[in-house]
């Protein structure tokens, strides 16, 4: 668990990207809805912007898990991660894998239109930042000492991911050829086939696989077309549709007052990071669609919460499909679609998803609630690294004597920034740098493991004018300094 949080915290950098970018294409969206660009210069121009960054949403991810899993957050692991992106990618892309398979490239199985995807860049990420961390302190024989320290992992990276590459050309078809197999068998069922596939294309996005299933129900795989028959008007009322009227509820609705919770549910100096994050992201699910800025934030804090969210999003595309109630989506399930589509033929009582989808927000919002408090879910703001009942130094011991004071030979400096003296008191109050295992950082605290926890001294801390301390377990030490963090851990480094 604490690994997926880790995990779920180096994700942050990416995804505080999205919403921009959702809103940018949704806007263009709404200027241009029928040619997407082609009849209005500032649509092409607003679409084009955003899909830049939506379309890259994994090359984002490798870059930022890489860079967030390394043990010091240098740009050399971000670097691995761009490299391990780039040969897997490149390696497994159609033209490439015809070339390797020896066979026209219109043969090339459908599943490798489908590899630049998130869980792809996830996966390259943490081996790019795995790799960092194991070699980015090997020193080569000197004839090669050019390719030493940091230079090395990318290299190493691009090496190990042509096993990435290998496993993929074998496993990647069949996993996705079973998911197909698995939709169509679905789509037999009814209003409960919408709903599993509500369901499992929810779970599946962490993996970028739901690309398999939508294009059973979506498309034309296997004669369903779902998004195509509805907006040509060819198909029947109250069941054409189906597979898309139910996530107007949770898109528009649902995750924004998911979202709403989280916020709600954060601790109290972590609601300004958390509120900020959460507001951007619930504007983009409604306006537009783009769901993925708040799931990304507490898919892997708190898999349980995801799950919960996905079981929601099943119960919404049954109680949709059930009635009848029906409406599309070009882009995505947003305001900008469910307005433009509410008066085409094919929609059946879109204005009852409304409905629906206030009555999801209710449930969104208390069932997230519940779920947080009763399980202490680690979502954003809160969790093991924010919230543990880990025993607030509240001065009920004493300070060791050595540590009272700063150390003999020592003045306080006056020619240093504010970052400067805080990290200078900090670092004196836990004991210097020989006292410390290791240094982290997250939103406002700083993160530390100590060697000795008796030599903390909780009142030289104190006149940096932090806000608090926490300490969880014998020796790891949580400081909470404020947005600034990251500048006051980088002075402290600096000072070694």
């Amino acid at each position: 668990m604490k690994y997926l949080q880790r995990l779920g915290r180096s994700l942050m950098l990416p995804v505080a990207v999205l919403p921009a970018a959702a809103i940018l294409m949704g806007i263009g969206y709404w200027i241009d809805p029928s040619g997407w660009g082609g009849e209005s210069v500032v649509a092409a121009f607003l679409i084009g912007a955003g899909a830049s960054i939506i379309d890259n949403l994994g090359i984002l991810f490798a870059l930022g898990v890489a860079l967030g899993m390394s043990k010091d957050k240098n740009g050399a692991a971000a670097l691995s991660g761009l490299v391990g992106w780039l040969v897997t990618t490149s390696m497994l892309s159609p033209g490439t894998v015809a070339n390797l398979q020896n066979i026209p490239v219109e043969d090339v199985d459908i599943a490798f239109n489908n590899i630049e995807t998130a869980f792809t860049g996830i996966l390259v990420g943490i081996i790019g930042a795995t790799i960092y961390n194991r070699f980015s302190g090997t020193e080569l024989p000197q004839a090669l000492a050019f390719f030493s320290g940091r230079r090395l992992p990318p290299i190493i990276t691009a090496v190990a991911s042509l096993v990435v590459v290998g496993a993929f050309l074998l496993i990647w078809p069949p996993v996705f050829g079973a998911l197909v197999a698995f939709g169509t068998f679905m789509s037999e069922l009814g209003a409960v086939g919408a709903g599993l596939y509500g369901f499992f294309n929810r779970l599946l996005i962490p993996t970028g696989l739901h690309h398999a299933l939508n294009s059973v129900f979506w498309f034309d795989l296997i004669g369903i077309n779902d998004i195509g028959n509805f907006w040509a008007g060819t198909g029947e009322l109250g069941v054409t549709g189906m597979y898309q009227g139910g996530y107007f509820p949770i898109m528009m609705f649902g995750l924004p007052a998911g979202g709403l919770a989280i916020y709600h549910m954060a601790d109290t100096d972590q609601k300004k990071r958390v509120g900020s994050l959460m507001l951007a992201a619930g504007f983009a699910s409604f306006f537009t669609g783009v769901t993925e800025p708040i799931e990304f934030a507490f898919m892997f804090v708190a898999p349980a919460l995801y799950l919960l969210h996905a079981v929601f999003t099943g119960l919404s595309l049954f109680i949709a499909a059930f009635f009848g109630w029906t409406a599309g989506f070009g882009f995505s399930a947003g305001f900008i679609d469910g307005l433009l589509s509410f008066n085409l033929p094919l929609a059946n009582q879109p204005y009852m998803l409304i409905v629906q989808g206030l009555v999801f927000a209710v449930v969104y919002y208390f069932g997230f609630r519940f779920a947080i408090a009763k399980f202490n879910l680690s979502t954003p703001g809160r969790g093991k690294e924010a919230s543990l009942d880990d025993g607030i130094f509240a001065g009920d011991t004493a300070a060791p004597a050595a540590a009272s004071a700063p150390a003999a030979g020592k003045s306080e400096k006056t020619d240093e920034s504010d970052h400067q003296k805080k990290a200078r008191i900090i670092l004196d109050g836990i004991g210097g740098h020989e006292n410390v295992v290791s240094l982290d950082y997250c939103a406002t605290r700083l993160r530390m493991e100590l060697k000795d926890m008796g030599k903390v001294n909780e009142a030289r801390i104190k006149e940096a004018d932090v806000p608090g301390l926490r300490k969880s377990g014998s020796n790891n030490l949580q400081v909470v300094v404020g947005t600034e963090v990251e500048f006051v851990a980088n002075e402290m480094e600096k000072l070694k």
